[in-house]
């Protein structure tokens, strides 16, 4: 399944909000991943215009940052802690529940677009171990049923909006 095609009208507004400020590019790329839910590679050269800089020099900043994205994520970014302190509590067998119930391994975005699977080194809830994120709700404490009600809550809301 291809991604929707990007309005470019959109970048526009968000590379004149940023012109004139120094050291605007970790910004403008931040707004332009919110805008789009990802970087779309067609926007890396009118940023680097923009902004006096190499398409080049935009491109490593946007693939140095595990936080920046050139391909569409889903509408829910799962993100499955694997710290010293989930991994002891079995964050291992919440992984793979995880991928069982989505049918998705680590860095794969469904086909429908609704969901993204990232597993992150720590997400500094080690007291709720294991923990996971869904966008940017925490879920910790996590067990398989956990899991499957999280998922379900989440898959219940792209049916609401569908």
């Amino acid at each position: 399944m291809d991604p929707k095609p990007i309005d470019l009208n959109k970048l526009t507004g968000i590379i004149e909000a940023h012109r004139s400020k120094k050291w605007s590019l970790i910004p403008l790329l931040q707004e332009v991943q919110e805008t789009y839910g990802y970087i779309p590679p067609e926007t890396i050269e009118p940023i680097a215009e923009s902004l006096n800089m190499h398409p080049a020099e935009v491109q490593g900043v946007v693939t140095f940052y595990a936080g920046f994205s050139l391909k569409p994520k889903g509408r829910c970014v799962l993100k499955v802690c694997r710290g010293t302190a989930c991994h002891v509590k079995g964050s291992r067998s919440i992984l793979r529940h995880v991928k069982k119930e989505l049918q998705l391994e680590e860095g794969e975005t469904s086909e429908d677009y609704q969901f993204t699977l990232e597993t992150v080194a720590c997400l500094g809830a080690c007291f709720l171990a294991p923990t996971m994120m869904v966008n940017r709700d925490y879920f910790g404490k996590l067990n398989p049923t956990k899991v499957t009600s999280v998922l379900g809550q989440y898959s219940k809301n792209k049916e609401d909006e569908g």
